[in-house]
């Protein structure tokens, strides 16, 4: 998009991480928060690109040594919370921060690391204890696949990860648990194999259920909607909010939030908050379309290929939540 980070920066690049910081525009003196702290990508590129500071916020436990030892080369700029991002601004306050003026990144969904690590329970490729959470608490996936009704599955899969044989999942997974508890990664995919054949386009069979089921357990779309709203509240005027999402749900309720918010109005949707009417708009939109990565960045990461990037720049205006929708 602009110039390139600065040659550096070493290690795992995320996606879109160019346009990122082109849109973040890094100013010195500036603070900036990274949502999904993941592997430190955008923090490092944040520090690296202005003498700046930046709060980094990750709710997987497995993040906080990559965060500790860029807390000691950073000579106080950079911080780390351990927690969800949907909760940043009651993190912030509690560290005495309650305005960002400078902008807020959030890498949405499963990162690469995640997915790589058989033991998370994330991958379909590699197998695993079915566990799926990306905090080392609460429910499972194999808890849910195991205990679920048919009915309630079918909706995650469906409604999660838009499986048009959403019920033929369920049904397979009801049977197959009744011979023996279904307990990791690889036998799930199996079951899922047997009754969702590859699309045209090469999708594994898998894809579209161990989406829903990651979505389901970590209670991801509803996190993603307190992010938004959150990120409205503490960001002062000028400062901006840039978004990277990786599947259609993710992509639809920030367009809808980023549309509402600059004054186009949009539909209505559970995942997003409750609004007053006539108000004036707190986002000013920065992209007319979403930002997706060049071919060679495709070439070299595929995970990327489904990256779309938004970002808006906050007005003056008050914020419009007034509550949560569940």
């Amino acid at each position: 998009m602009t110039d390139a980070i600065p040659s550096r920066l070493v290690g795992h690049v995320p996606v879109l991480l160019d346009d990122v910081v082109a849109l973040l525009k890094p100013r010195d003196g500036a603070l900036y928060v990274d949502g999904t702290f993941g592997c430190g990508g955008y923090s490092k590129a944040l520090l690296a690109s202005a003498v700046c500071n930046v709060v980094a916020i990750d709710r997987d436990p497995h993040a906080r040594g990559s965060a500790e030892k860029m807390k000691a080369g950073h000579g106080g700029r950079f911080d780390f919370i351990g927690g969800s991002f949907g909760a940043m601004d009651s993190h912030l306050r509690a560290r005495g921060v309650n305005r960002v003026d400078g902008g807020i990144v959030l890498d949405l969904g499963v990162s690469s690391t995640q997915l790589d690590d058989a033991s998370r329970g994330f991958s379909f490729r590699h197998d695993g204890p079915l566990d799926m959470r990306m905090e080392a608490a609460g429910l499972d996936a194999k808890s849910f696949v195991n205990q679920a009704s048919e009915k309630e599955l079918a909706g995650v899969i469906r409604g999660y990860g838009e499986e048009r044989r959403a019920l033929s999942v369920a049904r397979a997974i009801v049977a197959a648990r009744k011979e023996q508890p279904i307990s990791r990664t690889r036998e799930l995919a199996t079951i899922i194999r047997r009754v969702v054949k590859k699309s045209a386009d090469g999708l594994d069979p898998a894809t579209r259920t161990f989406q829903a089921l990651r979505v389901h357990i970590n209670n991801e779309l509803d996190e993603l909607a307190s992010g938004l709203a959150a990120a409205e509240k503490i960001l002062t005027a000028g400062g901006r909010l840039v978004v990277v999402s990786f599947h259609s749900l993710e992509d639809r309720i920030v367009k809808n939030f980023f549309r509402e918010r600059v004054g186009r109005g949009s539909n209505p949707s559970r995942h997003r908050p409750t609004l007053r009417a006539g108000r004036s708009p707190s986002f000013r939109l920065l992209t007319a379309r979403p930002v997706r990565p060049k071919a060679c960045e495709i070439s070299a990461n595929p995970r990327a290929r489904s990256a779309r990037l938004r970002a808006v720049e906050r007005t003056s205006a008050a914020p419009w939540l007034l509550k949560a929708v569940a």
